[in-house]
């Protein structure tokens, strides 16, 4: 029989038989394979979600890969089998942002797949079509599974803009931070520095194209970079990555620190002309770009799982997530 997690509330959880949901117009039901667990799942879980991003009960997971089963009228008929991933964000698709492609910035409102409407920790998930990104049929969905998370990074690398030859630093070694390596390798650079706090990563970092690496805490940091990303959030990665810039250069950052974080400086800005861009979520562009680089072989997410388990597993892999154990790196659930 079929189950599903339900978080209740705050640290209350259950695994329920599971019923799909049939397709209405525009909408279709996935199978689903796979489904990762990032720090925002143990938000939900753990009640420390800011107000309005999360509503229970809650069935979570907006990381995941599956196979279409079944659609609704006026969806096209030649998705049925296909594999997919999709993007979490519901947007309105009227108001003037998500015209601009900015689906992110909805001004309807948040809505996500997995913190206020039912996500994939479930047999099936079912969503409107049009979020859906088809992947080729040899994809591997265990991999696939990451897409979520590689998205939000090509949204950086997109808006980061590296061009071939220009040196390129990337500040923080978990999930983010190793796409941000690949997305940034793809682009030819003539350096690619890693900096972070997690030594154990620095065979995986090469291997993935990076040409340098960096523990923190380092007092001998290069300087002069063309383009930095920030993927690690932690308090002080913002002024580690801008301090990595040469003048002019172009920072993105992704990362969300708790509040009180350490600042940028802005005189330091504005006298070094330096451009900040920042990212939260992936619009559809961000999404095509990942889905392409992944069916092109330039994106490798399978290294990056170390764990997979049973969909009854959700405690122990809520507390996988948040050990701090450097063998541990994505957490996948397998309905």
């Amino acid at each position: 029989m079929s189950s599903a997690v339900v978080v209740e509330a705050p640290g209350e959880h259950r695994i329920v038989p599971h019923t799909p949901v049939p397709p209405t117009a525009g909408e279709a039901l996935v199978r689903v394979h796979a489904v990762g667990i990032c720090g925002s799942d143990r938000e939900v879980y753990q009640g420390n979600r800011p107000e309005g991003y999360v509503r229970y009960p809650l069935i979570p997971g907006h990381e995941w890969s599956g196979t279409v089963e079944a659609v609704g009228t006026g969806v096209p008929a030649q998705l049925l089998g296909r594999k997919v991933v999709g993007e979490g964000f519901r947007n309105c698709q009227v108001c003037d942002r998500c015209h601009a492609g900015a689906t992110t910035l909805c001004t309807a409102g948040y809505e996500e797949t997995g913190f206020t409407r039912p996500g994939a920790m479930a047999a099936t998930l079912t969503l409107p079509a049009r979020l859906l990104h088809v992947l080729p049929d040899d994809a591997d969905l265990t991999a696939a599974a990451l897409l979520e998370p590689a998205a939000c990074v090509a949204a950086a690398a997109l808006k980061a803009n590296a061009r071939p030859g220009e040196r390129v630093a990337v500040v923080g070694t978990g999930t983010l931070g190793m796409f941000a390596v690949q997305f940034l390798a793809a682009n030819s650079p003539a350096e690619l520095l890693v900096v972070g706090t997690r030594p154990e990563r620095a065979a995986l970092a090469r291997e993935f194209g990076a040409t340098g690496f960096h523990t923190l805490p380092a007092p001998d940091l290069p300087a002069g970079f063309d383009v930095v990303v920030e993927a690690a959030g932690s308090a002080s990665a913002a002024r580690t990555a801008a301090a990595l810039l040469g003048r002019g250069g172009r920072l993105v950052l992704t990362g969300i620190p708790a509040p009180g974080a350490e600042g940028l400086d802005p005189t330091d800005l504005v006298v070094r002309q330096l451009e900040v861009h920042t990212v939260f979520g992936a619009p559809p562009d961000a999404w095509a770009h990942a889905v392409r680089m992944f069916g092109a072989g330039l994106l490798d997410p399978l290294p990056l799982v170390t764990h997979e388990l049973p969909l009854d597993g959700f405690p122990a892999a809520i507390e996988l997530v948040g050990s701090g154990d450097p063998k541990v790196g994505k957490v996948l659930l397998r309905p």
